[in-house]
C-alpha cells in the first residue's frame, strides 16, 4: 500500500520497517498495521486538530496533570497556540494513560513509543493473524460473558487503583483477543481524585459493560459493581485484590448536595461549550 506521508520519516529512521495496511480511520485518528522487525504493531496517527470533528468536553480535561498557567490561558482563549496545546494535551493524556495502565497490570495494548505524534503499540490480533474484533461485534457464550465481565471489572478496579477512570468504556472500546478482552482508546481518561465527574463516569463505564454482557448473562443485570467499587475507593479500601460481591446497599443519608450541584454544573458547561461551537464561524488558517 502507499505509505502515508507522516509515517515515511519513521521508516527512514528505522523505527518501523513497513506499512502493512490501514486498520481503522476515524475523526480522532487513523490506525495502521506496521511491521517492526518480526512483529506486527499498530501505529496510531492522530488527526490534525483543524481536520477533526472530535468534541472535547471540558469535563474530561478537569484535573489533568502537567499544565502551566501560560498554556491554560492560551487554551481558554482558544487561540491557534491554545488549540495546538489542547491537542497536544489530549494526545499526551492517551499516551500517559497507556503507559501508566500497562505498568499497573491493566490489559491494554502495550505501548512501544510515541514519535512525531504517532503512537506505536501492540497489535491485538484474533489469534489467526487478523485484527481482533470489538466486543460489540462478538456474541459470547454465557460462560464467556461472565468471564469477560469479571476480567473487565478487575481492570476497572486496577485502573482506579492507578488513579484513572476510562471515561468512555463500552463494548466499542474493548477488543477481544485470544487471551480475552483488551481495553483501548484512552484520550478521555480522567484523574479519579482530581475530576468532579469521575464517579459519574465510572458508574457509566461499569453500567455499559453490565448492559452489554448482561444480554448474554442476564444475572449481571442485577449487579451493582460500580457503586460497590466507588464506595470502597472513597473509603480507601479498594485494592486490585479486593473481593467484590456485585451488591451494594445505598445509605439512607441526606443527599450529597455538593456532588449534585457539581453534576449540574458539568452539564451546564458542556451545553454552553456546545452552543459556542455551534455559533462560532469556521477558522481560517
Amino acid at each position: 500500500m502507499k505509505i502515508p506521508q507522516r509515517l515515511q520519516p519513521l521508516i527512514e529512521e528505522g523505527v518501523i520497517d513497513d506499512v502493512v495496511m490501514q486498520l481503522r480511520s476515524g475523526k480522532e485518528a487513523q490506525v495502521f498495521v506496521v511491521r517492526c522487525g518480526d512483529e506486527l504493531r499498530c501505529a496510531k496517527m492522530f488527526t490534525e486538530t483543524r481536520k477533526r470533528g472530535f468534541r472535547r468536553a471540558e469535563t474530561y480535561e478537569e484535573g489533568r496533570r502537567g499544565r502551566n498557567s501560560r498554556r491554560e490561558r492560551a487554551m481558554a482563549k482558544k487561540s491557534r497556540f491554545g488549540r495546538q496545546e489542547q491537542e497536544q494535551a489530549w494526545q499526551n493524556a492517551e499516551v500517559d494513560a497507556l503507559y501508566r495502565l500497562d505498568g499497573a497490570g491493566v490489559r491494554v495494548p502495550r505501548p512501544h513509543g510515541f514519535v512525531d505524534d504517532i503512537l506505536l503499540m501492540e497489535m491485538i490480533d484474533d489469534g489467526e493473524g487478523g485484527a481482533a474484533p470489538r466486543l460489540g461485534d462478538v456474541a459470547p457464550s454465557h460462560e464467556q460473558a461472565l468471564d469477560w465481565h469479571r476480567r473487565l471489572i478487575g481492570d476497572v478496579v486496577r485502573m482506579l487503583d492507578a488513579g484513572l477512570v476510562h471515561g468512555d468504556l463500552s463494548e466499542f472500546n474493548v477488543l477481544v483477543g485470544p487471551d480475552g478482552p483488551v481495553i483501548i482508546d484512552l484520550p478521555q481518561a480522567v484523574e479519579a481524585a482530581g475530576n468532579n465527574s469521575a464517579r459519574r463516569m465510572l458508574l457509566r463505564d461499569v453500567d455499559n459493560l453490565r448492559r452489554y454482557l448482561g444480554r448474554f448473562a442476564p444475572e449481571l443485570l442485577a449487579s451493582e459493581y460500580g457503586l460497590e467499587i466507588w464506595s470502597l475507593f472513597e473509603r480507601g479500601a479498594l485494592t486490585p485484590d479486593t473481593a467484590l460481591s456485585g451488591r451494594f446497599e445505598e445509605r439512607r443519608d441526606d443527599p450529597d448536595v455538593a456532588e449534585l450541584l457539581a453534576v449540574i454544573d458539568d452539564v451546564r458547561r458542556e451545553e454552553q461549550a456546545r452552543r459556542e461551537r455551534m455559533a462560532a464561524p469556521e477558522d481560517e488558517d
